[in-house]
């Protein structure tokens, strides 16, 4: 991809999934990348060419130390993957416990805001950046029983548009990606979760999540790293400050 050679990358969430492919990706376009992640066994696991170390993004000192090492060791930071989350808990808005609304909030949410604070900084001074925050459908539409979840992904839009208005005089361009059911080990957590929750079968609420695009479809992790990709080279360097799904066209969730 045309402008990522040589481009220093951060990617958070890097150990696995979504997040590890993008890091994956990169590299193979040519970008130096640091992956951070909450899990040490993850991150040993990641291939030969990606630096790391142990991050969580919903504590704000893990998050500076995180971003001051691996600025040192990159050299600067031209990319920001922002894309640690957790799916939070399932279950009606009245029944939901405070203090796993506010984990979920805290990592889905706040922990994009703390990585966004050094990455903002490092790029305004430089006078150039891009950063792709993670949001989800989830963050374009509402989801019954998801409500912290959705909460802290409708948030990530807020703040990925406020943080477009900043930096764009700077030269740094950030946009929110939103994709939709993707297929994986996460998305198996999340409809074993939502079956257990609603008393349909695992079979049921998978058809469900492909009947709601109009393409009747799960998304995979390279289609993202795809739009990832396009978003931070310089084919995209006139985008910023949107939120755009990735999903097989989504109608409703």
């Amino acid at each position: 991809m045309q402008g990522l050679s040589g481009k220093k990358a951060v990617v958070t969430a890097g150990g696995g999934g979504i997040a590890r492919r993008i890091a994956e990706r990169l590299v193979e376009q040519g970008a130096q990348v640091f992956a951070g992640d909450v899990s040490q066994e993850a991150l040993a696991t990641l291939p030969d060419g990606i630096s790391w170390d142990v991050l969580d993004v919903g504590d704000a000192s893990s998050v500076d130390a995180f971003f001051e090492k691996a600025i040192d060791a990159l050299g600067g930071i031209d990319i920001l993957i922002n894309a640690a989350g957790t799916k939070g808990p399932t279950g009606p808005i009245e029944t939901t416990d405070p203090t796993e609304w506010a984990a979920c909030v805290s990592v889905n949410l706040t922990g994009a805001y703390h990585c966004l604070r050094p990455a903002l900084a490092a790029m305004k001074a430089q006078g150039s950046g891009a950063i792709v925050n993670f949001s989800s459908t989830a963050g374009l539409f509402g989801y019954a029983e998801r409500s912290p979840y959705c909460a802290a992904k409708w948030g990530i839009v807020g703040l990925t548009k406020t943080a477009a208005a900043e930096a764009g005089p700077f030269g740094v361009r950030v946009n929110a990606l939103c994709p939709g059911a993707v297929e994986g080990d996460r998305m198996d957590r999340v409809i074993q979760a939502e079956a257990a929750s609603t008393g349909l079968t695992e079979t049921q609420i998978r058809a469900d999540y492909v009947k709601d695009t109009s393409m009747r479809c799960f998304v995979t992790a390279d289609d993202l790293a795809d739009t990832v990709l396009f978003l931070c080279s310089d084919a995209g360097a006139r985008i910023s400050g949107q939120a755009i799904p990735v999903d097989g066209h989504t109608s409703m969730l």
